[in-house]
């Protein structure tokens, strides 16, 4: 129930992080005004903020001398700002009518109470079903949502798969252009849980990189157990005291098996870093971001890119390059570099068939493939790989 005289006392720098934390996930626009708001939940166990848009949850609870109990709701993004710039002091809330009173120090606030009579019932969190390192799992969803979708009327692209076998978990994103997948290890509640999930990339970066980077317990990943997995179409992420849920996506992800090639002719090599700067300078005559070319031969990597009005610009790198013949092949330079960005290694192993296929980035390799008969290579297992399209080269 609301209450009409709700009242408590809180740390400002407690108060800052969960008003933050929940106001980060509200809508700026809301065909209903009251999805903007904030609730806050006083109870003889503290605080309590909550934020829902149908679409995605969040819930979190902090200690507080709670005075007078009760339910109210504020507007989310404007208190966030509020507390932001208060002084490092305690923080005094309390409801006199129709006004919320925020004081701190001398500063002081007064803001409308918003109805909670249309708010949202919150979903209910779904059953945990396993656990994972919170450090792997922010950098394996990010280096996966790189190569997600954008575009908002092909849905399934917009997502990243998850794809649940006992104790492994891969993660999979394509936006037809890109594709990038992360075989990752977690602990099942249950060694013979299996589920396909699809999850809005956008949402599950957010929530992930939202994840303390001092966290050492492991997140809770929640999306039921047993024959309900996934069945109410939330994806739960908890968190010492907080909680999150997201609506999967109701697409079917496109089968990427066949992009992903069964052999290469040709390897290569290169320190990442200094591929990396080679890319900024060369792309900077690039016109719309076109593309930029790649010639591999034995010892060296040369950059190229423009040629028209814009100018040229080539650069040289060395690198090591396996395959019986050089070979030229064209990038779009944004999605190159994204791939590279996401790789945790000094050097990167690209993989090539032709200059017309796809080609695959993946981390540096203790030692190379050697070639078979055919002089063919076959590229290990590894837990990243980044497939790109090449750009088609003039004439």
């Amino acid at each position: 129930m609301e209450s009409p005289e709700v009242s408590f006392r809180v740390s400002k720098d407690d108060l800052a992080h969960a008003v933050s934390w929940v106001a980060r996930s509200l809508p700026n626009r809301a065909a209903q005004p009251v999805l903007r708001a904030i609730v806050i939940n006083a109870d003889d166990n503290g605080l309590e903020f909550a934020g829902f848009d149908y679409e995605v949850s969040t819930k979190v609870r902090i200690s507080a001398e709670v005075l007078n109990p009760g339910r109210i709701a504020v507007a989310g993004k404007l208190i966030a700002e509020i507390t932001n710039t208060l002084p490092n002091k305690p923080v005094d809330i309390n409801v006199e009518g129709s006004k919320v009173y925020v004081r701190c120090g001398s500063s002081r606030f007064e803001l409308p109470l918003i109805p909670l009579d249309d708010y949202p019932q919150l979903p209910k969190f779904p059953d945990v079903t396993g656990h994972i390192d919170p450090q792997l799992f922010v950098r394996a969803s990010a280096q996966v949502a790189s190569a997600a979708g954008r575009d908002d009327t092909l849905p399934m692209l917009t997502g990243v798969s998850m794809e649940i076998t006992g104790s492994q978990l891969r993660l999979v994103a394509t936006d037809r252009f890109r594709l990038a997948i992360r075989n990752v290890e977690w602990q099942p509640v249950s060694q013979d849980v299996a589920a396909k999930l699809l999850i809005p990339a956008k949402t599950l970066v957010e929530n992930t990189r939202s994840l303390d980077s001092h966290l050492t317990d492991p997140v809770e990943i929640a999306v039921g157990t047993g024959d309900n997995i996934g069945k109410d179409g939330l994806f739960g992420i908890r968190t010492q005291n907080r909680e999150t849920t997201t609506r999967m996506l109701d697409a079917e992800f496109p089968n990427i098996q066949p992009l992903l090639p069964k052999f290469h002719n040709a390897l290569a090599t290169v320190d990442i870093s200094r591929l990396q700067e080679a890319i900024r300078r060369v792309s900077l005559v690039t016109e719309r971001n076109s593309q930029i070319r790649m010639r591999f031969s034995a010892e060296e990597l040369v950059l190229s890119a423009g040629g028209s009005d814009a100018g040229h610009a080539e650069e040289t790198l060395p690198c090591h390059f396996e395959g019986r013949d050089e070979l030229t092949i064209a990038f779009n330079p944004s999605y190159l570099k994204d791939g590279l960005s996401v790789i945790d290694t000094e050097r990167v192993v690209f993989g090539f068939v032709e200059s017309s296929r796809p080609a695959i980035l993946v981390p540096d390799l203790p030692e190379l493939p050697e070639p078979s008969e055919d002089g063919t290579y076959v590229m290990p297992e590894t837990d990243f790989l980044y497939l790109l399209m090449p750009v088609r080269l003039p004439g």
